[in-house]
């Protein structure tokens, strides 16, 4: 694990028990999926990253576009294989083959990930082959903020 990684895992740790609230990211009081990344990148960086235009629950299902895996290579790089995912590594999921992926969570363990779930709020839960095979992205934090120009 990078030392981002274990940085990244300690401050999801911390919003475990935050409950689920769509386009939130606000620690104890609320996050989505999208929002606890947020949450996290902010904490690490001391910016949150904006997320453009507010987001319906079934936006990757009417637009296809990408725009998780659009925003995570923009500000983290290309993404890494899956059998290089690490502690710390942000992963998206993709529902159905379809569809664009749709959600999101962080890498606590060789085998857990740390969640915003709609039923329970912020978990932790065992990346089961279930959700192993809905993998559509692993990223990394970067060691240091993208230098960013313009508004997102």
């Amino acid at each position: 694990m990078t030392m981002m990684g274990a940085r990244a895992v300690a401050e999801a740790e911390k919003w475990i028990g935050t409950p689920y609230r769509h386009q939130a990211s606000e620690i104890g009081v609320g996050c989505d999926c999208l929002g606890l990344i947020r949450g996290v990148w902010g904490r690490l960086y001391g910016e949150v990253p904006g997320i453009g235009a507010p987001y319906a629950a079934d936006w990757a299902e009417r637009t296809g576009r990408e725009r998780l895996l659009d925003a995570a290579a923009r500000y983290c790089g290309t993404a890494i294989a899956l059998e290089q995912m690490a502690p710390g590594d942000i992963l998206l999921f993709r529902w159905r083959a379809q569809f664009a992926a749709k959600h999101a969570g962080i890498l606590s363990a060789d085998d857990q990930f740390i969640h915003a779930y709609e039923q329970a709020g912020v978990i932790c839960s065992s990346l089961v082959p279930g959700w192993r095979r809905r993998i559509a992205g692993v990223y990394r934090f970067p060691d240091f903020p993208p230098v960013r120009s313009g508004t997102d």
